[in-house]
């Protein structure tokens, strides 16, 4: 068997990790189109609030507080 070339190995890893995040998320679980959208989420971390970012919405209050929650999970 043929051992991966690093930098092939890399590649994959990059492009692995570009076809995980789930369109129109970022972190992986953080910004929505719809305030509701961010309100359902924000419950299932525990957050009461959301934000406004660029248009879009994000569980929590702000990122921070986003951060340490999903950090918690």
């Amino acid at each position: 068997m043929r051992a991966i070339q690093p930098l092939t190995a890399l590649n994959f890893c990059v492009l692995a990790l570009v076809l995980n995040q789930a369109p129109g998320m970022a972190h992986g679980k953080g910004i929505y189109d719809t305030e509701a959208e961010a309100q359902q989420r924000a419950a299932e971390i525990g957050c009461t609030t959301v934000h406004e970012n660029n248009g879009r919405w994000m569980p929590c209050a702000d990122e921070r507080q986003l951060h340490r929650q999903l950090r918690k999970q």
